[in-house]
């Protein structure tokens, strides 16, 4: 009886409040819908691993060897890029390429919350993990994570993950805050009557490859995983595995990675000042990128004879296709016959590329 009680007498508060939160995530996940596939298992990740003597982690549990073999070899991060790879249709980006600015504009709460989290006393490194939160791309957090602050990588992969899943409530005040309802209502033509022939799809994802690797080499694993994927989904050849990226392959790792990253939020990890400070800047991070793409449109249309939608600058962060989906619900919200969803998404794929070569740079500079 007292072996079937040692594991009760165990029990602390802190692991009861690690209950909670890893039940908070699983109830967004399931009762909300955010961004399901990644909450719940996050969730359930954090229960296992604060049950006392889990056998889930430690030298021989299977999270802690999916830790070590999926998440510090970097190896889910790349195969998730992969398969995101493969689910991205760049057609909306060849046709605007001028969306790639706002890809760029918007990476800006990235470097701004680096700077500030170096003031709060965080090493360069850490401040350079911190601030990545803010391309809301979780695969390229844990990325950055892993090379430079493994022991920051729970509350960075946690903040990234949930402020990608609550895009839909983060975004709106802010855009709207920044916004007024006529340029809300701003109409772009579409441009539907641009063709992309498929010689320029199967070039794209090759030709930027080798100008990223070319100009920071740091990036080709990033990038070139990511636009691999895209190449399998373009080539014409490769149906059956361009669908098993997008489905199985994306679905097993989501799957492992989620839970995996939910076991490294042990109590003793994740209930200090340190983790509320890196949620909070997180939350900075990802604001300003919102920020940033919108300014940048309002500042590009001061000279401009067609009006950008300004709202359209806030879906160059990397949450995709989320945020595209939100600035256009706001923008029929507006007016019901406001239609910029291939602008919105144009920019959203820009995003997408926008996130891992400001990691990359990152990755560079900071190395």
């Amino acid at each position: 009886m007292e072996d079937l009680l040692f594991g009760l007498k165990s029990l602390t508060v802190q692991n009861i409040i690690m209950f909670a939160i890893g039940g908070l995530l699983i109830y967004l996940a399931i009762e909300k819908e955010y961004e399901p596939m990644l909450l719940l298992p996050i969730g359930f990740g954090a229960i296992l691993a604060n049950i006392p003597f889990s056998s889930a982690i430690g030298d021989e549990g299977f999270l802690t060897i999916l830790f070590k073999s999926g998440i510090l070899t970097e190896l889910f991060p790349i195969l998730i890029f992969i398969a995101v790879g493969a689910m991205i249709d760049f057609k909306p980006l060849l046709k605007q390429p001028f969306m790639l600015f706002f890809g760029a504009a918007a990476q800006f709460g990235i470097f701004f919350t680096m700077s500030l989290a170096a003031l709060f006393g965080f090493s360069l490194k850490e401040a350079a993990s911190i601030g990545i939160i803010g391309a809301a791309d979780g695969p390229t957090s844990i990325y950055v994570a892993t090379k430079f602050a493994k022991h920051l990588l729970a509350p960075i992969s946690v903040a990234a993950y949930s402020y990608m899943a609550l895009v839909p409530i983060i975004q709106p005040p802010i855009i709207k805050l920044l916004t007024t309802p006529s340029e809300r209502r701003i109409k772009m033509k579409p441009k539907f009557d641009v063709s992309i022939s498929r010689k320029v799809e199967i070039l794209f994802p090759i030709v930027v490859t080798i100008i990223a690797g070319v100009i920071a080499p740091i990036s080709v694993a990033l990038v070139g995983s990511l636009m691999f994927g895209n190449l399998v989904r373009v080539s014409g050849v490769l149906d059956r595995l361009s669908k098993a990226a997008q489905n199985e392959l994306a679905n097993i790792v989501t799957l492992l990675l989620g839970i995996t990253i939910g076991s490294t939020m042990t109590a003793e990890q994740f209930l200090n000042p340190k983790t509320l400070l890196i949620l909070a800047m997180g939350l900075v991070a990802f604001m300003f990128d919102t920020a940033g793409g919108v300014i940048f449109a309002k500042i590009l249309n001061l000279f401009l004879k067609e009006k950008i939608n300004p709202m359209i600058g806030a879906a160059g962060i990397s949450a995709f296709p989320m945020s595209a989906r939100v600035i256009q619900k706001i923008a029929q919200k507006e007016d019901p016959s406001n239609f910029i969803l291939m602008q919105a998404v144009g920019a959203n794929v820009a995003g997408q590329i926008g996130s891992i070569i400001a990691g990359s740079l990152i990755l560079l500079l900071v190395k």
